[in-house]
């Protein structure tokens, strides 16, 4: 064949030509012009990122007749002989072709020989991670002490399935995934080189496609070179990656902004009667709604839009959004994008997801309401506390018969927000003994750090106060907190079922606020005095003290703390 892809005649031919591998070409480049080769090296990292392409200019480089270079002169008899494969002392391996020990075997058993037309025997050695045990085996031994005149440069997309015995006896290097931007200015070398009419705008939209490989940025760019015809347009190149054009875009997002179901069901039927695939018709849907973000919260940052154009139409729609609505709708087509992975009618997820988001509206103002009432509220009980503080710490210069009623407010106020389960505490007060709840608390801090972040934050001022075999009380410093941990299933199983495996106890989780607990407590050790000798003995041996101190400070001020 006369015509050859781009990414084959475009093959970088030096370490210059490798682009965004900067911290990796550097590196080597220093290594050769101070002379100081490791006998292995191994190159990891995405597909098309110049892996492969970096071993065989590191062979040139390291064979060049005028060594030590930074670079290969791609001129003398061993550079030119390297590139087109003709000096059989360096030689490319396909570890996914050749996987079994006794393809490895003839190549080591060749290795102790002398190279024969340059100065070092280079061996690359591609898709490593493919070999079998027995193959990597057989590497191990020659590639911890090979010859002098012997180089290997494994070369893999992934280093976890390499045996770590191997990874240790390599210099390793990771090569990331290439920047949109990067491509984008190889892409338009390539197109003034061959004299190509490319809009820079479709550059953009293949390299973005191309998800940080050049190769495959390449072979776009080569697809939509065929497909158009004087001009390679945005047009073509969204035909070719498959996505989404910008006045459709502009279109969907406008039948979301109006709430009309009907438009937005009419544009999702022309995007699949175009052939679009739905899973990147959600992602361009998301880049979308990211530039939109991206231009109200930083209209200076206009290099980094990956997907839209600032048109008028595109201006005025940001403006109109709100930026909550924002997080909303990348929220939501993040999780669809997620359901549609596992599903065989992404169209159905599509189409649900469309009448979805057109009926968004009503559902974000009640979020946003919710999210304000639990403000107030929070802001209301921290006041209350503040009040209740500042009363109790002032109370010597007020009168006394109007200390209590700020305090039954309070109580009340609190009562109304969140209603232990009084008679269950007290049935566990009943049962209650020490060694249940030194269980619990032994295994508390073991059972926090197995919970999630957003489970074990509700029990930072949580502490067990009583247990019995089959319950305990959880007492809160804030009522809210309580309320809200009590109302969370997940968070009430995720707490029995880790203390059931470290305990071989099921426990029922009972919680109350830390005033409430005080008055339960109280009530029940008054009903049970006398009646139980292990409730009211204690009680009796603190009367004395309590009594003492009545005396010096007046009955109104003691509060009694377990």
């Amino acid at each position: 064949m006369s015509y050859q892809a781009l990414y084959r005649v475009w093959r970088p031919q030096k370490f210059f030509d490798v682009v965004g591998q900067e911290h990796v070409t550097q590196t080597l480049q220093n290594a050769l012009l101070q002379q100081k080769i490791s006998h292995a090296y191994l190159f990891s990292g995405p597909r098309g990122t110049g892996k492969t392409s970096a071993a065989k200019i590191l062979a040139k480089a390291i064979n060049c007749e005028h060594a030590p270079v930074a670079e290969p002169c791609n001129e003398c008899a061993a550079c030119l002989g390297i590139t087109n494969g003709t000096i059989p002392d360096v030689l490319e391996f396909d570890a996914a072709s050749n996987s079994r020990v006794e393809e490895m075997r003839d190549v080591l058993d060749k290795v102790k020989f002398a190279p024969t037309a340059v100065n070092y025997k280079v061996y690359i050695i591609d898709e490593v991670h493919m070999l079998s045990i027995s193959a990597f085996n057989a590497l191990l031994k020659t590639l911890e002490e090979p010859p002098k005149h012997v180089i290997f440069i494994l070369a893999t997309t992934e280093p976890h399935k390499i045996p770590l015995t191997i990874i240790s006896r390599c210099q390793r290097f990771d090569f990331r995934r290439i920047t949109a931007g990067s491509i984008v200015n190889r892409m338009k070398l390539i197109v003034e080189e061959t004299g190509i009419d490319c809009d820079e705008r479709a550059l953009q939209m293949i390299a973005r496609a191309a998800e940080g490989g050049m190769r495959d940025a390449l072979s776009l760019l080569d697809q939509a070179i065929s497909y158009s015809q004087d001009r390679v347009t945005v047009e073509d190149a969204l035909t070719v990656t498959g996505s989404a054009s910008q006045a459709f875009l502009n279109k969907t997002a406008k039948a979301f902004q109006d709430k009309d179901v009907a438009s937005g069901l009419e544009a999702l039927e022309e995007l699949l009667f175009h052939g679009k695939d739905p899973a990147r018709f959600i992602e361009d849907l998301i880049l979308f709604y990211r530039d939109m973000l991206l231009y109200k919260t930083a209209p200076n940052l206009e290099e980094s839009l990956e997907r839209v154009m600032l048109d008028d139409e595109f201006r005025l729609m940001a403006d109109e959004t709100p930026t909550e609505q924002i997080y909303q709708l990348i929220d939501f087509l993040n999780k669809t994008q997620q359901e549609m992975r596992w599903t065989n009618h992404p169209r159905i997820f599509l189409e649900v997801a469309i009448v979805k988001l057109c009926q968004m509206e009503t559902s974000q103002r009640e979020t946003a309401s919710s999210g304000e009432l639990q403000q107030l509220l929070t802001r209301i009980e921290q006041l209350e506390s503040e009040l209740h503080h500042l009363k109790a710490n002032g109370v010597a210069a007020a009168p006394q018969d109007a200390t209590p009623q700020p305090q039954k407010q309070v109580q009340r106020t609190s009562r109304n927000a969140f209603q232990p389960a009084v008679g269950k505490i007290n049935e566990v007060l009943k049962q209650a003994t020490k060694n249940d709840l030194n269980l619990i608390k032994g295994n508390w801090g073991e059972m926090r750090s197995s919970l999630m972040k957003s489970h074990a934050a509700l029990l930072n001022e949580a502490e067990p106060v009583a247990a019995s075999a089959t319950a305990f009380v959880l007492k809160f410093k804030h009522e809210m907190i309580c309320q809200m941990a009590m109302s969370r299933g997940d968070f009430l199983e995720a707490v029995s079922t880790i203390l059931n495996k470290l305990t071989g106890k099921r426990f029922t989780l009972l919680g109350v606020p830390e005033e409430q607990w005080l008055t339960i407590r109280e009530n029940f050790l008054s009903t049970q005095h006398g009646e139980e000798g292990e409730i009211s003995g204690p009680a009796h041996e603190e009367e004395p003290h309590i009594a003492e101190a009545k005396k010096l400070f007046g009955e109104e001020f003691i509060e009694i703390i377990d």
